[in-house]
């Protein structure tokens, strides 16, 4: 289901800043070659996600979902100066991939990327997290939420991706762990007191939130 006209995305393109040629080699070659390539976030979310990164200026950014590496790509082009990017990706095959993209970037130095479970990756990682984008799991939303939220300072922001999840979450009745879990998942947020949030109409949707 598509949330947004092609028309409107098309248009939305046209009048945004241009990816760069590493991200644009990284879409091309995921749509050609990668059988989930839908689960890139694209130019347009890329430029969000850059765009957010450099009002926010963090320190410390934890990408929870890798894939390919097009996000993290995205993200750290607001990283302040010595600061750190970590990403975690539960696939081999994707990490290899995006750590190959990673090692041709011009913030190479700056990018950590580890392989495994993100519940017990994050659990080992102590860090003071200025920025947290989760594109994983969809059924793992609400326990990553659970898990950071209090452990974070006030002032953190966090992206969580496809909240809509390809608009299963508009039809009156739910199939599917995945749609099921997102709902519940926007439904806590929704009543959460701890956060300010607005969900945005990009893409699959986004939720952005920032800790009081």
């Amino acid at each position: 289901m598509d949330i947004i006209q092609q028309e409107v995305n098309q248009y939305a393109l046209l009048h945004s800043t241009q990816q760069d040629s590493l991200l644009d080699e990284i879409q091309k070659n995921t749509e050609e070659k990668h059988p989930e390539a839908h689960m890139l976030s694209g130019p347009l979310q890329g430029q969000f996600l850059s765009m957010i990164s450099r009002m926010i200026k963090p320190k410390m950014i934890l990408e929870i979902g890798s894939f390919v590496g097009y996000s993290a790509l995205c993200l750290v082009k607001g990283l302040a100066e010595h600061g750190e990017l970590h990403t975690i990706e539960k696939r081999e095959n994707d990490a290899l991939t995006a750590q190959s993209y990673f090692d041709r970037s011009e913030y190479k130095n700056q990018l950590r990327l580890h392989v495994g479970s993100a519940t017990d990756i994050i659990a080992d990682l102590n860090k003071d997290w200025d920025l947290i984008f989760v594109d994983a799991d969809k059924t793992g939303y609400l326990g990553y939420f659970q898990s950071l939220i209090d452990k974070v300072k006030p002032g953190t922001w966090f992206l969580f991706d496809n909240v809509f999840f390809h608009g299963e979450v508009l039809k009156d009745q739910l199939i599917g762990k995945n749609s099921k879990a997102i709902h519940e998942f926007n439904e806590y947020i929704k009543n959460d007191s701890r956060v300010e949030k607005v969900m945005l109409t990009i893409r699959d949707g986004l939720t952005l939130l920032y800790k009081k």
